[in-house]
């Protein structure tokens, strides 16, 4: 079985074909899937999702590239962080490339979603374009590694990898790495130690080789799998079985509740 620890199924052009989206999930063995929150406004969406289907699971938080959406208060996030099928805090974290000003309030948001974290006692899960090194300082100076959790579409270098696996942290690997001049990534894949991976789609965006360009689905994960399992030098089975006892070690909820 496979896990694909980031998608977003409630984004329109998965959910107006959604029952075609889970049958060939189900048919590529994805067995489960995170479906990642990037506003308060839309959460009650991913929220039904994850209800009517037992083998999703849902995140809270406000994405750091969402100017306009209501600001999430530390209090709040961690109300709605005790909702059974959430997992997770985030998606959070910075982004400069949409916002090349670096603007402070991107940074207050991150901060709340830490403590936030820490005091629900759920992962992070942490976006970051064109930030890394605000997004190191502000995880040390809240104590991140208190809460763990995943960085997410990992496209930075092994330096920076070991930094935060030294956090505690987990990294996932999206996509990017089937395409041919992802070079960087391709060798943070193929060194972080195997109990620290995972694999995600980010669907709709970023479909891997085969499908680039097009729309990207969680049944798709198994290309970055297969991909790093390449990359190693080992089976693909072996990636599949590390990766998923990895997502469900960081998130034991949801491996009690997951049918099997």
């Amino acid at each position: 079985m496979l896990v694909d620890s980031h998608c977003h199924l409630d984004f329109r052009d998965l959910t107006e074909n959604l029952p075609k989206v889970l049958e060939l999930m189900q048919s590529n063995e994805v067995g489960c899937a995170a479906c990642i929150g990037v506003n308060l406004e839309d959460f009650p969406r991913i929220l039904s999702l994850t209800e009517t289907y037992p083998h999703l699971w849902a995140t809270v938080g406000v994405h750091p590239e969402v100017s306009d959406a209501r600001e999430p208060t530390v209090a709040e996030l961690v109300q709605l962080a005790q909702h059974p099928k959430v997992i997770a805090i985030g998606e959070t974290g910075l982004d400069y490339y949409w916002h090349k000003d670096q603007p402070e309030w991107q940074r207050d948001r991150f901060r709340n979603h830490i403590r936030a974290s820490i005091e629900a006692g759920k992962p992070l899960v942490i976006h970051n374009r064109d930030a890394t090194s605000d997004i190191l300082k502000l995880m040390c100076e809240e104590g991140a590694e208190r809460a763990g959790g995943i960085l997410h579409c990992f496209t930075e270098t092994w330096a920076v990898a070991e930094a935060v696996l030294e956090m505690g942290f987990y990294i996932s690997i999206s996509g990017i790495v089937t395409f041919k001049n992802a070079l960087t990534i391709k060798e943070v894949a193929s060194r972080v130690p195997l109990d620290r991976l995972l694999v995600e789609t980010d669907s709709p965006y970023l479909a891997p080789v085969p499908y680039r360009g097009k729309l990207n689905q969680p049944a798709y994960v198994k290309y970055v799998a297969e991909e790093i399992a390449f990359l190693r030098g080992i089976s693909f089975a072996e990636v599949a079985a590390a990766t998923t006892d990895n997502f469900f070690r960081l998130f034991p909820q949801a491996e009690s509740r997951t049918p099997q």
